[in-house]
């Protein structure tokens, strides 16, 4: 749940994660290529490797990396020095540019999850009280729990959608 928390920190929360995973990422292709700035060939991979990450530490589905041409489309504006190569801090601008429908994406994921769910339990409490066997385990929890687990239970449900 923790995990969960961070994540609605804000804007200081999904800088740190693209500048952590564009350091990595940058780091690494620059090694492979042994240039100074990426070339075109170098950025798409180095597009599919944080795509990657994306996908690997954020809930939700799986997010498609851009085409060659959007990529294209976004060097223009990101390649201050005009030289056809991007060095780290453009790299950094252009993956904020490539990430920011992906990012809105999961934090209205979360919004629902994280702020309806428990509404919708606490609502609800009232209604389950009455079923026989089960009533009297939700009489004892007390709110928050219960709202806990309704939200958990939303949340691995949403995982299990995004997985089938």
């Amino acid at each position: 749940m923790g995990q969960v928390l961070d994540k609605l920190q804000g804007k200081e929360w999904r800088q740190r994660q693209i500048r952590k995973i564009t350091d990595q990422v940058y780091d690494h292709v620059k090694n492979q290529s042994r240039t100074a700035n990426l070339t075109f060939e170098d950025l798409y991979i180095a597009v599919l490797l944080v795509f990657n990450d994306i996908n690997k530490h954020l809930p939700g589905p799986h997010f498609d990396p851009p085409s060659k041409d959007r990529v294209r489309e976004i060097i223009k504006s990101c390649d201050i020095n005009i030289d056809g190569e991007i060095d780290r801090e453009e790299f950094y601008s252009f993956i904020q540019q490539m990430t920011t429908e992906t990012f809105s994406y999961v934090s209205q994921k979360l919004i629902l999850t994280l702020i309806v769910a428990p509404t919708v339990a606490v609502a609800t409490k009232r209604a389950t009280e009455g079923v026989p066997g089960f009533g009297r385990v939700v009489q004892r929890l007390p709110n928050s729990i219960y709202a806990s687990i309704v939200t958990l239970a939303a949340m691995w449900f949403q995982n299990m959608a995004h997985e089938s």
